[in-house]
């Protein structure tokens, strides 16, 4: 009784070492380090053999020895300014499919939109000595970046984020575009009170969106009014009481643009609120077209970037600078799509 106990322990606590499969497969450890680790100088015989060793024994090689050999662990950091937000968890997936088909895995760290946990992110992430970072910031002004995107030990690249004064990549969307042409579309319809509640402009998106709004007001040489613009937070508490006032406003704005998932959480409950109902008493047009939206409502106007598409690219772009490649910039186009939710509201 007392062997089979310490038998099972040995089996769950002790690995199985790389000079076990060597004398099961009766061959020399440099020979099983270079089979299992793709070296060209090994035939496939024996390539074969070590690896059907290697499964039987179930060994499973040392990455952080390996690592500390080699100086690359294979390994990527991804900071997150707000896992809450559905459009991260389909970045993230993307990003971590891509790198896991290149051979690399990722580390996802939260920042819950805090620039001291995201600057201690940075940190852990530089311990665990990842290969490179990337990163949807919180600010892009944020007093701890030259130190964590300024260093030369890691390649990164941003998502969504300008940051001039840092030599990497960035996949950044042409939000302008979506929203130039969703206003449009308001305007056209006979919309002049429209409102827009959004994040800060300390980020990219927001100042990229705010383009959009302005040209199409001075396209249809119209004044903005500047108090139907709440701009300052993404989360849904300052959405929906700034959403609150608007709706009290006099005259009531007849359209309202919800930039992120924050901004349309918070927006709904006070539309709610008031029993105004998307598309009939007042004109609606999301910022983002995030996955539950076609639960929650198939009728929602939205502009659409696709998310899938910036996570891929955000990995490919670090894996070209792993490479040796120059950073660049990638920029993932918007559209409009309208549906019944923007179609009332005068």
């Amino acid at each position: 009784m007392t062997s089979d106990k310490s038998d099972d322990a040995r089996s769950i606590n002790q690995r199985v070492t790389i000079r076990e499969v060597a004398a099961k497969a009766e061959v020399a450890l440099s020979s099983v380090s270079r089979a299992l680790s793709g070296h060209p100088d090994v035939s496939d015989e024996m390539r074969k053999r070590v690896k059907e060793v290697a499964d039987e024994l179930g060994y499973e090689p040392n990455l952080v020895a390996q690592s500390l050999r080699s100086g690359v662990t294979r390994t990527i950091g991804f900071v997150v300014r707000d896992i809450n937000n559905p459009m991260f968890a389909l970045l993230a997936r993307s990003c971590e499919h891509e790198l896991r088909r290149n051979g690399y895995s990722m580390i996802l760290v939260n920042s819950d939109g805090n620039i001291e946990n995201e600057n201690r992110n940075f940190s852990l992430l530089r311990r665990r000595r990842v290969d490179g970072l990337i990163a949807s910031l919180v600010s892009e002004d944020s007093p701890y970046l030259r130190k964590n995107l300024a260093g030369p030990t890691e390649e990164a690249a941003r998502l969504d984020r300008e940051v001039k004064w840092v030599n990497a990549s960035a996949v950044l969307a042409d939000h302008a575009a979506g929203v130039h042409e969703a206003v449009t579309h308001l305007i056209n319809k006979g919309h002049r009170e429209i409102a827009f509640v959004t994040g800060s402009n300390n980020v990219y998106p927001t100042r990229n969106r705010l383009q959009g709004f302005t040209k199409a007001f001075e396209d249809a040489n119209i004044k903005i009014q500047p108090d139907l613009m709440a701009i300052g937070g993404f989360d849904a508490e300052y959405a929906l009481s700034h959403a609150r006032i608007l709706l009290h406003r006099n005259p009531a704005p007849t359209a309202i643009l919800a930039g992120g998932h924050g901004a349309l959480m918070g927006i709904s409950r006070a539309l709610k609120e008031k029993n105004l109902t998307m598309g009939k008493e007042i004109a609606f047009i999301a910022l983002d077209q995030l996955p539950y939206l076609e639960v929650f409502s198939d009728n929602i106007s939205t502009v659409y970037r696709d998310t899938e598409a910036i996570g891929r690219e955000a990995a490919r772009l670090m894996l070209e600078g792993i490479e040796g490649e120059a950073p660049r910039v990638s920029i993932i186009e918007t559209q409009f799509i309208g549906r019944t939710s923007s179609q009332g509201g005068l």
